[in-house]
């Protein structure tokens, strides 16, 4: 059990950093909704409203279509040597995007999912899923 207290440690170090960061998880919410809205998606910023400080910083990505919408929430957690990454909220740690340095990346990857979910038969499987 001594070589798993280091990587629980970590995990640690590391929700106390995503938690602690919010201005800088903000900053890279941001840069990814001008990313995504050059694309022509709609956009939500949960972590303006003044009601919820203390709540994750999410931004909602939203497709429309002509029968129905959907949509992808996007978080930014903090990585081990200090580096952020944006993640699918709602998946934690499994959800993982792209890093928060290559925007255009994550706007692509963001793309491909809201491809996938509304058109789910014309697309093969979403980026970062295998069959």
């Amino acid at each position: 059990m001594g070589s798993l207290r280091p990587l629980n440690a970590q995990r640690h170090v590391l929700r106390w950093r995503t938690r602690r960061g919010r201005l800088t998880a903000i900053r890279h919410l941001d840069l990814l909704s001008v990313a995504i809205q050059a694309k022509a998606y709609r956009c939500v910023k949960l972590y303006q409203a003044d009601d919820l400080p203390t709540r994750p910083p999410v931004l909602w990505v939203f497709a429309f279509g002509p029968d129905h919408h959907v949509r992808v929430g996007v978080a930014v957690h903090a990585m081990p040597g200090g580096t952020w990454s944006y993640y699918l909220a709602g998946r934690g740690r499994h959800g993982y995007l792209a890093p928060c340095g290559d925007t255009k990346y994550a706007a692509d990857q963001v793309d491909g999912l809201l491809k996938h979910r509304m058109y789910p038969a014309t697309w093969g499987a979403p980026p970062g899923v295998s069959r």
